[in-house]
């Protein structure tokens, strides 16, 4: 069986040796290795309790009980836990949106029976919350997990030495030419954990398409579970459908996916498979200087929770395979939307999506892939085709800034160097190699001190 070691691990060994901690909510779309990742962590108490709300037995022993106090006493006799234990005891109640009942009890938990540690999880969880009367607000942590990232991926691979040199900044020329390609395959694969556990059992690419299919049908599937009604159902449906040919361009509401759909329709159906993280929202920002604030008016793009669920969707994963560089693969737009993955994948206490950055201007079309905030600044992340790629978008926002550094994302080795805009505007611009995006800000941290000397 193959363990895998989350980057999330350390959170929760620090929420276990807190004196007064609130039950943990861990929160991520079906199929990211929540429930694996608590039932490692319950080997570090001696003793471990799990409740299944999908399961009938223990959903009726919460719906049934009357107190937190009725809960623990019925497992404490059941599992022969004396009362006295339970600081060494962490009760696990998974697929917790089955129960607002279940949700509400968390707030006790904590007031009534703080020596217990406590943690739940589910999926779905942002529709069970808006429909639970007594929300426990400030009496719970959140902690969020996604599918795997690279250096998680490289962890499973047991390319424990590979690893390290991944962390070493800068990154060095042997490591580079093995790191891209095991990121090759990586971005081909994704990160879900039964993807993954399968590759890195049989190394063989053509078992993997069954294991997508049923996750991808199981994401499906739940529609019913997002819609309020018959008709947003049919809404959501063909969202979800439509959704992966549009990945590498910015989206209107209006008529999604050539259909006759409006705009409110549409919106709610992507809210709702945001809310699920299958399907993110990426809006774009206008900001110049931190802080950057999404602009709701202007026209998103879409983010799949995992980019080897996108490629198995777009039938595209053999084509990959035959490709050196996926710089260009699928229009341009599978190494943006991993790049995106991995930033989104360091979310943990709390939930930040990233941003793209456009001109104010109406008729202007400069579009830069990202922007994140550092210091003062916001640095521009640029991701391009091929190992240079012309970079007039990014240009045009370092003309408008007041620093200067900029980022490209590419196929290529780790490079400083000094440049200018067409205008004359002379900047920095460190040229990251695409399976770097994890590390990202560290190495912002490094450029601009190396540069500033």
């Amino acid at each position: 069986m193959v363990r895998f070691n989350r980057h999330i691990w350390e959170d929760l060994l620090r929420w276990k040796s807190q004196t007064i901690k609130k039950p943990l909510v861990l929160r991520g779309a079906r199929q990211v290795g929540k429930t694996t990742v608590i039932r490692d962590f319950g080997k570090e108490y001696k003793h471990y309790i799990e409740l299944n709300l999908e399961k009938r037995d223990d959903y009726e022993l919460i719906e049934n009980s009357r107190s937190v106090q009725d809960v623990a006493g019925a497992l404490a006799l059941k599992h022969e836990i004396p009362s006295n234990r339970f600081s060494d005891t962490l009760l696990f109640i998974d697929e917790i949106q089955e129960s607002p009942k279940a949700i509400s009890y968390l707030r006790y938990f904590f007031e009534e029976l703080p020596e217990l540690h406590v943690i739940a999880a589910g999926s779905l969880l942002e529709h069970a919350l808006n429909k639970t009367k007594h929300f426990p607000v400030g009496r719970i942590q959140y902690l969020y997990l996604f599918p795997l990232n690279f250096g998680e991926y490289l962890s499973a691979m047991n390319k424990n030495m590979l690893l390290e040199r991944f962390h070493q900044i800068p990154i060095d020329k042997v490591a580079h030419d093995l790191l891209l390609k095991e990121f090759h395959i990586y971005c081909i694969i994704g990160g879900m954990p039964e993807v993954v556990a399968n590759y890195v059992k049989n190394k063989d690419l053509s078992l993997l398409p069954p294991i997508f299919e049923s996750i991808w049908n199981t994401y499906k599937d739940d529609v019913v579970k997002y819609a309020s009604n018959q008709s947003d159902e049919r809404v959501i449906k063909h969202v979800i459908l439509s959704a992966a040919a549009v990945v590498d361009q910015r989206i209107k509401f209006q008529h999604f996916g050539n259909s006759n759909y409006k705009s409110r329709e549409v919106s709610e159906a992507l809210r709702s498979l945001d809310d699920a993280k299958v399907i993110q929202i990426i809006y774009p920002s206008t900001s110049l200087e931190p802080p950057i604030i999404s602009d709701f008016k202007k026209s998103p793009r879409l983010q799949f929770l995992d980019t080897g669920i996108l490629n198995f969707d777009l039938n595209i994963q053999g084509n990959l395979l035959l490709m050196e560089d996926l710089s260009a693969a699928y229009k341009g737009a599978i190494i943006p939307h991993i790049f995106t993955q991995e930033i989104i994948s360091l979310n943990k206490g709390s939930y930040h999506k990233p941003n793209f950055w456009v001109r104010d201007k109406t008729q202007s079309s400069a579009e830069v892939d990202l922007i994140v905030s550092y210091g003062n600044y916001i640095i521009p992340i640029e991701i391009k085709s091929g190992k240079k790629g012309t970079l007039r978008s990014l240009h045009q926002f370092m003309n408008k800034v007041n620093h200067p550094f900029a980022v490209r994302v590419y196929g290529g080795e780790f490079k400083i160097e000094k440049t200018k805009t067409p205008e004359g505007k002379t900047f920095y611009l460190m040229n990251l190699p695409y399976y770097l995006g994890t590390l990202l800000k560290e190495y912002i941290k490094y450029f601009i001190e190396t540069c500033k000397g």
